[in-house]
């Protein structure tokens, strides 16, 4: 009975892991074939039509470029929302001052909101400050995310002892220079967590950029992508859509190799603590 346990989880993770797989096989496929093959039929043999797939990416807009300029919008945002955020959640979870909780739960609140709907008094602001066509209104912004200070403060209780910070305090440490040389580095698992998940957010965003990017040379990777889409010829470029999503998937995929190994231990750090 427990081989037969242990055979049927094994077994479901395996078929977990196909679901979870197979999306991004489709699209690998899909990328070699031409749009014509695409809507007629389903397989995952792969076809010889990636040069001109590429011909067709390559004749709507520069992929480098497009390349480019996510990654000048999503690297400094994943930066702040990283930085910024443990900050904040730093200060709500170690001090003790007036309103701590007030402020906290202005921030639960706020995480409830939807951003698409403060989208036009957004729009409205970067237009009277002149900053629409810039790249700034799509990285300032992610100064303030309130989800990932809410992880980051839940995170810092689980496994920073008070008792560290008045350490450092007895030491002669001021208080930014124990949050960097101290706090900070404990924190990095829970902040390179989170930063994954901005940074896929960053990468990916369309609407925003959509609307504030008014240029064809500043558009973002997944704007780019879009104008195939809505093209007048969207079933024969099929194909180039495909490849131009699986080259876009790359950096993402990158990403989460290089910083999901934090992802287990953030997760577990609660679980050890005392």
């Amino acid at each position: 009975m427990k081989n037969l346990k242990k055979f049927l989880i094994y077994l479901g993770l395996v078929i977990l892991a196909i679901v979870c797989i197979l999306p991004f096989l489709l699209m690998i496929v899909n990328a070699t074939r031409s749009g014509n093959e695409i809507m007629t039929s389903f397989t995952l043999i792969p076809s010889h039509y990636v040069k001109e797939n590429w011909e067709t990416v390559s004749s709507y807009f520069n992929l480098l470029r497009g390349f480019l300029n996510s990654l000048f919008v999503a690297v400094p945002a994943t930066f702040l929302t990283g930085y910024f955020s443990a900050l904040t959640a730093y200060a709500l979870a170690m001090y003790d001052f007036k309103g701590n909780k007030f402020l906290f739960s202005v921030i639960l609140v706020f995480m409830m909101i939807p951003a698409q709907l403060g989208l036009l008094g957004f729009y409205n602001l970067v237009s009277a400050l002149s900053l629409v066509d810039s790249y700034l209104p799509l990285i300032i912004p992610a100064v303030a995310s309130p989800g990932i200070v809410f992880f980051l403060r839940q995170y810092i209780q689980s496994v920073v002892p008070k008792e560290l910070m008045e350490a450092a305090r007895i030491d002669g440490a001021k208080e930014i220079t124990t949050f960097h040389r101290v706090i900070l580095p404990i924190m990095m698992p829970g902040i390179a967590t989170m930063s994954i998940g901005a940074f896929v957010g960053n990468w990916n965003s369309y609407l925003v950029p959509m609307i504030l990017l008014n240029s064809p040379e500043k558009f973002t990777l997944p704007v780019m992508i879009a104008s195939l889409n809505s093209s007048t010829d969207i079933a024969a470029n099929q194909g180039a859509i495909y490849l131009a999503v699986a080259i876009s998937v790359v950096p993402v995929l990158i990403a989460f190799a290089i910083f999901s190994k934090h992802i287990i231990s953030s997760i577990s750090a609660g679980s050890v603590k005392g």
